[in-house]
């Protein structure tokens, strides 16, 4: 992010890095940490958000953190926090000086305080509580007894109710009188006298309408309610598919609890995204460029070894066909082209397909359109390039029969990668296992196995 005059304007251009934070700022506050310049430091940092804060704390070392936060003191803020990764978090609270961690703390939002709680180690979880005043302590402490990843850890209890009875001026007095509402919020929720909701009331509705008009001719058509104790990942897909901005969280008996807003919606969805494409890969969802080698050294060497188990399983197709490989070098040459091609469509199945699962897309009713679809698709491109894989095949060994049998090899492996990556999630997901963590080593491990059998199977009835 740059600063003064070469912020940058709404009529500027654009580019990748707009948002990105300048290195040239990150170098001068590095340096005003340097010579301890704490006038300089606060003027740099003045103009960057929470979150650009939480960046360059997560991009420099560790030493440079802890000197940088320890000049930084008490303009230290409860927005950065909550922006950090957990596990730079961590670090940054053992820094922090306990009287300005309190008052970081108390500034943030009830949700925004849960999550910073669920992510910490008892005593560190003793300090922030200790923190708080009492009944923000007890409340968070009652978001916690929720169960993990539910409503009731997402939503902020902060929220803006009022009887269904009243009329626009009365609930616009209220909110003038009121000192306690959130920072932010979208809707009024109307409760009856047990305080369960009934309906909710846009801001900008509301502002637009003459005081004496009822709020609940003004209560919007489609008014959804999210359990408690519902997974965050069902929230964050009814946010997504009903195209919600806020909604009432209510408790056992159907009392308001608690809101869950737009925005926390979207971070769920984001981090089920990540976590997707972290466990495509084989990486544990809790890796970041923050850790250290050992931490990641660990998590990532399950995967590896599982990795190594089905490469020494195709390993073992291969030499079932030792003699063949003998007799003709050329199939040592071209087989793994045919598994490296089955593989890489077995990929691009398997991803569409755990997205589609993940989204709710790919369900029972419509699976089995999607299983020949894929059928399909892999038998157009394995005739594609099956063409030019024979010709390269015929052309570099002068052996016609050698084209054909790599090309049909290719079509059949890529029919195979084709249906692997879109019944293997689907198996797994039936199954309750996660089809991101461990559907990727299954497909490859049948593209591999099949593409090596096929390929070696055929050469040795055709050529030999």
């Amino acid at each position: 992010m740059t600063t003064g005059s070469d912020e940058a304007r709404p009529d500027q251009p654009q580019d990748e890095d707009a948002y990105a934070l300048d290195p040239r700022t990150v170098e001068a506050i590095l340096y005003a940490v340097e010579v301890e310049d704490r006038a300089k430091l606060i003027e740099l940092m003045e103009p960057l958000h929470a979150a650009d804060i939480a960046d360059l704390l997560e991009q420099i070392s560790p030493f440079d953190r802890a000197s940088l936060i320890r000049l930084y003191d008490k303009e230290f803020d409860g927005d950065i926090l909550s922006e950090l990764d957990e596990s730079v978090r961590e670090e940054v609270i053992d820094v922090l000086k306990p009287d300005v961690l309190a008052e970081a703390v108390r500034d943030m939002e009830s949700d925004d305080v849960v999550d910073l709680l669920e992510d910490l180690e008892e005593p560190q979880q003793e300090t922030i509580l200790d923190a708080l005043e009492d009944s923000e302590r007890v409340a968070a402490e009652q978001a916690l007894s929720y169960p993990e990843n539910s409503a009731g850890r997402l939503m902020q209890r902060e929220v803006v109710m009022a009887p269904e009875h009243w009329t626009v001026g009365q609930a616009i007095d209220f909110m003038r009188a009121n000192d306690d509402l959130p920072e932010q919020f979208y809707h009024v929720v109307l409760v009856d006298p047990r305080l369960k909701p009934v309906a909710q009331v846009t801001l900008g509705k509301l502002m637009a309408t003459r005081r004496e008009v009822p709020l609940h001719d003004l209560a919007e058509e489609e008014f959804h309610t999210i359990p408690v104790d519902q997974d965050e990942e069902d929230v964050a897909y009814a946010f997504n598919q009903y195209h919600l901005i806020s909604a009432p969280v209510v408790d056992t008996d159907g009392r308001l609890v608690g809101v869950i807003t737009i925005d926390d919606a979207m971070v769920v969805l984001d981090e089920e995204y990540e976590e997707d494409m972290m466990r495509l890969a084989g990486v544990s969802d809790e890796s970041s460029l923050s850790d250290s080698v050992a931490a990641t050294s660990k998590r990532r060497l399950p995967w590896l070894g599982v990795n190594l188990v089905t490469a020494i399983c195709g390993s073992l197709v291969i030499s079932q066909f030792e003699a063949a490989i003998d007799q003709l070098v050329a199939l040592a040459i071209l087989m793994p082209i045919v598994a490296s091609m089955g593989g890489n469509a077995g990929t691009q199945s398997l991803t569409v397909a755990v997205r589609a699962l993940a989204t709710r897309d790919l369900t029972s009713s419509n699976v089995w359109r999607v299983i020949r679809r894929e059928l399909l698709v892999g038998m157009l491109n394995g005739l594609c390039f099956a063409i030019v894989l024979g010709t390269v095949g015929m052309m570099w060994f002068d052996s016609p029969l050698l084209g054909v049998v790599i090309g049909s090899a290719l079509v059949v492996n890529m029919i195979i990668a084709g249906f692997a990556g879109t019944v293997v999630p689907v198996v797994l997901d039936r199954l309750g296992i996660d089809p991101a963590l461990a559907s990727g080593t299954f497909v490859t491990t049948t593209t591999d196995v099949m593409g090596f059998f096929i390929f070696l199977g055929l050469a040795s009835m055709v050529l030999l």
